[in-house]
């Protein structure tokens, strides 16, 4: 009986198990390959509707051709595959079993030409042909795979509702190191295939590189499911000297540039648009002035601000299902059912708009004890809640600045929402005498000068090369 067992076990375990059409090796799979088409088939639905498609059929034929030149050349050409720019600001790209692959429009700026495209995409088909998204469904469980949602800063105020999460990047599945490895390599091999220069992947997961140096907050992007990239640059040289060929070293650069001129940076006006450190709504009708200096992110959720290396925050956020005859009211059981205690407040007018303004102590997770200052502003039909918030030991030297920010809350006139436009890439060719930090504050500061620098391919201490075409963020 139990050799019986052991039989009927071993024949189920053969069964589960695939050829990896990388390896050849046979390994452990309870998908099969119709199975990983019907699961990316179901999935691509859902991030379609929740991260939208980037409306703009140039950039999306452009990619898609690259995308289908390199799945050809791939160990599996014949999955169906698919590729698709998302409208998102994030800095990302991921794949998803059966051949669905998916670009940010925000990772494009970041790409220095049509060879480090290339790498991204030839990086995420890898993760496909390799069967690096079935195993990982296989090890979950098959289904215990989604949109994950991710926390901006720290998970520190929860108890305001989702005001930390927001659908800023996808880490459907988070690779170990040797499955990063061989993306690497299968993606600069699948890229040399088509003629692409392979040095596009390193020198991408350089730019990473800088852009994690110069990050530090855990913003959901490639850097979130592609760790390390600096080592992985180190490790990628070599392939690249073995891949060398005179017939793969084609950049095309000036045809990149081409593609994605006038590309919407950053955020929609229906999402609210961040310009610097302030914030417009031309749907919603309102602006505001976070402090200087500090990072904002703008989610569909809510906008958050940081003061850069301190624990400092501010948040922006629409109050749903306010109970309360006033102001006061909806104000004293929002913040008593987060287990805030109100210190002081009153009503105030915010250029307008009704307010109830207090000073609330409380506990955040993360963070410990904090006081946070909290408006609540009525704007038309609708309650946001403005707020600012440190530990207690640390407010004192940030109050100000709060303050300052939820007084800049102010209505926006129809004229004034009306010519409001999305940020845009524009090519420049650098003059004589221009360095990054001129260039930004020519363009009004739309991105810092060292993201400026970092977008094109340079470090934050290197100044562009007069003649040098390169790209930068206009209005509208």
């Amino acid at each position: 009986m139990t050799t019986r067992i052991l039989t009927v076990a071993f024949c189920l375990l053969l069964a589960a198990c695939a050829t990896n059409p990388v390896t050849g090796n046979r390994e452990l799979s309870l998908m099969s390959e119709a199975e990983e088409i019907a699961y990316g088939q179901q999935a691509d639905v859902e991030i379609r509707r929740e991260m939208g498609v980037y409306d703009d059929p140039k950039v999306q034929r452009y990619v898609s051709d690259i995308g289908h030149r390199l799945a050809q050349l791939s160990h599996r050409p014949n999955l169906p595959w698919t590729f698709t720019v998302v409208d998102h600001p994030a800095i990302n790209a991921f794949a998803l079993p059966g051949g669905y692959i998916y670009i940010t429009r925000g990772i494009l700026p970041y790409l220095d030409n049509e060879a480090e495209l290339a790498g991204v995409l030839g990086h995420e088909i890898a993760h496909v042909t390799a069967r690096h998204a079935a195993q990982q469904l296989t090890r979950s469980g098959l289904g215990g795979i989604g949109l994950t949602v991710l926390s901006i800063f720290v998970p520190a105020t929860r108890p305001f509702g989702d005001v930390t999460s927001a659908a800023l990047g996808v880490a459907f599945l988070k690779y170990g190191r040797d499955d990063e490895r061989e993306s690497d390599r299968l993606g600069m091999e699948y890229a040399a295939r088509g003629g692409w220069d392979p040095a596009g992947v390193p020198a991408f997961l350089g730019t990473l590189a800088r852009i994690d140096e110069m990050s530090a907050r855990g913003i959901p992007n490639w850097l979130s499911t592609h760790p390390e990239p600096a080592e992985r640059v180190v490790e990628a040289q070599p392939l690249v000297k073995k891949l060398a060929d005179p017939a793969a070293t084609e950049t095309r650069r000036d045809r990149y540039l081409e593609l994605i001129d006038g590309l919407v940076v950053g955020d929609r006006p229906e999402d609210g648009i961040v310009r610097g450190h302030h914030f417009l709504h031309p749907i919603m009708r309102f602006a505001m002035a976070f402090p200087e200096g500090w990072d904002v992110i703008n989610t569909p959720d809510q906008v958050a601000a940081q003061e850069p290396g301190q624990k400092h925050f501010m948040l922006l956020q629409h109050v749903d299902r306010p109970t309360g005859r006033t102001l006061e009211e909806v104000a004293a059981r929002s913040m008593s059912s987060a287990r805030f205690r109100r210190v002081e407040g009153q009503a105030a007018s915010l250029n307008g708009a009704d307010a109830y303004v207090g000073v609330y102590q409380g506990e955040l997770s993360g963070l410990g004890r904090v006081t946070m200052r909290a408006a609540h502003i009525q704007h038309g039909r609708q309650i946001f809640l403005l707020a600012g918030f440190a530990p207690v030991s640390g407010y004192a030297g940030v109050e100000r600045d709060v303050a300052a920010a939820i007084q800049s809350f102010r209505p926006l006139t129809q004229r004034e929402a009306s010519e409001i436009r999305p940020n845009r890439l524009e090519s420049y060719v650098v003059r004589s005498g221009d360095s990054w930090q001129g260039i930004a504050a020519r363009g009004g500061n739309l991105v810092r000068a060292n993201d400026l620098a970092i977008m094109n391919n340079h470090a934050v201490n290197e100044q562009p090369k007069p003649g040098l075409r390169i790209k930068i963020v206009v209005e509208g």
